[in-house]
């Protein structure tokens, strides 16, 4: 049950994207859920509600996991030897086929949200597989773990093994409305539509995912990888570009997320900006499987809406800080390696993206600030050997360098204390 109450400490938000807002030793008022201000001396007003002082830690907005796959987290770790189809065909496809399971859907389920429960995520959003039985237990572990989730059945009918594949496009479409049906009653994890990518999809089952997503959010890959995108060329010769697929099907938009983005044309990005779809940048599972590098840099200063994601299990880590410091490091290699001219990320840049980037998909999220919902990590930095006093904003740019979701020693979602 949600209450009223004061969090007291020092908190540290994104003012924008190229700078942080700091408070030292100040006030924070959440009712209800939302935050009602920060202050330096807590207003008379607010002086019978509980106060929770977390002294010196550090107290910053929740971040949002824009693309991860539930599926995939118990073989994180593995094949980073291979590229996307490879990794796909070896690893990914085969370990999905097992979710037909219930007793080894729940085993791996249960793991995937303990992990992401005690993760820097407050929100994410989710693949399952195309099993509606294993996606319904999952979403039901997520609805109690007290996390604000998405999750989508994924769509398959083509390019695929025949224990994952779905017999055609209106067998998919009935087993997704059937899968709607069933999760009405979950009030923290909501469904969004999830046709894998192209490849697996036919161009009918895309036309008749757009017809029934009314206002239902959209999840998917776009532009990944060299191969995927010839691959696209082969299987659409009709479409303009990867991009024009999906936008053909009525399924771009300002609740629509595409995962990578590596290397989408001008035209593509114009469409993406145009109907005002979220890129979900995956630094480490773009090095991971040799997919490339984003350009970040260009799609930041060009305000197209763009967050961070882990994709688990292309990327090996399910942190959120890992998302930060890869997307600086990978930013840092697209200047030296691609264009010079693209300045890196900054730490600052790196952590709107995660908080704000994200949460901006859910609505008033990813900021300590009064009318946003109260997400927020406490974070516990005791244990680094600060040799000289640092600044807030130093001490949580080494937490996240080094210590990651260790340093986490509270978690609130939407204003409740999981």
């Amino acid at each position: 049950m949600k209450a009223n109450f004061v969090v007291k400490g020092n908190f540290i938000t994104s003012e924008s994207k190229i700078s942080l807002k700091t408070y030292k030793d100040h006030y924070l008022v959440c009712e209800d859920g939302v935050i009602s201000g920060i202050f330096k001396a807590l207003p008379e007003q607010y002086k019978n509600l509980d106060i929770i002082d977390y002294e010196d830690k550090i107290i910053i907005s929740g971040m949002t996991d824009l693309h991860i796959h539930a599926p995939q987290y118990a073989f994180r770790g593995l094949g980073m030897d291979l590229e996307l189809i490879d990794w796909l065909n070896t690893y990914t496809f085969p370990e999905e086929s097992k979710y037909n399971d219930l007793e080894y859907a729940e085993k791996a389920y249960t793991s995937f949200v303990k992990a992401l429960k005690n993760s820097s995520s407050t929100r994410a959003c989710i693949f399952a597989t195309v099993h509606n039985k294993a996606t319904y237990m999952l979403m039901d572990m997520l609805n109690k773990s007290g996390l604000i989730t998405l999750v989508g059945k994924v769509n398959m009918n083509r390019n695929c093994p025949d224990s994952l594949c779905e017999k055609d496009a209106q067998s998919s479409i009935d087993n997704t409305k059937s899968w709607l049906e069933s999760i009405s009653k979950f009030e923290n994890c909501k469904p969004i539509l999830t046709p894998r990518f192209t490849p697996s999809c036919t161009d009918d089952l895309m036309q008749m995912l757009g017809e029934i997503r009314n206002d239902l959010p959209v999840q998917t890959h776009l532009s990944e990888n060299l191969s995927e995108i010839e691959w696209v060329k082969s299987l659409c010769p009709e479409a303009e570009n990867y991009a024009d697929t999906y936008y053909k099907a009525n399924l771009l938009g300002n609740k629509s997320i595409f995962a990578h983005c590596v290397y989408c044309t001008p035209k593509e990005i114009e469409l993406l900006k145009q109907t005002q779809s979220y890129i979900a940048h995956c630094p480490q599972s773009n090095m991971n499987l040799a997919s490339g590098i984003a350009p970040v840099r260009y799609y930041l200063d060009n305000d197209l809406n763009i967050g961070l994601g882990t994709d688990i299990a292309g990327g090996a880590n399910i942190s959120m800080f890992r998302a930060i410091t890869d997307a600086i490091g990978m930013s840092k290699l697209y200047m030296r390696l691609v264009d010079e001219n693209a300045k890196p990320l900054s730490f600052v840049e790196s952590f709107y993206l995660a908080t704000v980037g994200s949460g901006s998909f859910f609505g008033k999220v990813g900021k300590l600030e009064k009318g946003y919902i109260f997400d927020a990590l406490v974070l516990d930095d005791s244990n680094l050997d600060n040799i000289n006093e640092l600044k807030l904003t130093d001490r949580l740019e080494r937490i996240a360098y080094y210590l990651e979701d260790r340093a986490i020693y509270a978690k609130y979602v939407n204003g409740i204390k999981i």
